[in-house]
């Protein structure tokens, strides 16, 4: 299930809610796998912040980066080491609709070795 499915199963969960439906039944109905907690919450969370609270707002999960992404990454980083992570952001956005926190990729910069900065510009720093 994609973003906008999820989206749009939890505001038919809600919607069901809202006609009396109890939570498992309007659960069934909006083809979603929750326990009561959740269910609760989501309800909660939509009665007091409105349609916001059913958008998902999480990124950068390491998952999302592997496979033709990370390979991506990886070589953008070997050409142009000094490519901003906000830049790297908007590459990943744009050719892969991926939603990749900037500390998200710095991590990944830093497993691959990559860094934006050098060592010689780390111990300039020190020096200072």
């Amino acid at each position: 299930m994609d973003k906008e499915e999820y989206y749009a199963a939890k505001k038919l969960f809600v919607a069901s809610l809202q006609e009396g439906q109890s939570w498992k039944k309007a659960a069934e109905h909006a083809g979603l796998s929750m326990s009561q907690s959740n269910a609760y919450r989501l309800w909660g969370a939509f009665r007091q912040r409105g349609e916001a609270a059913l958008k998902d707002g999480r990124h950068g999960h390491a998952y999302k980066l592997c496979g033709t992404a990370r390979t991506f990454l990886e070589e953008q980083c070997q050409q142009a080491p000094q490519s901003p992570s906000s830049v790297l952001q908007e590459q990943l956005r744009e050719r892969f609709d991926l939603e990749v926190s900037n500390s998200q990729i710095n991590r990944m910069r830093a497993t691959l070795g990559l860094s934006r900065h050098s060592t010689n510009q780390k111990q300039e720093k020190k020096r200072k």
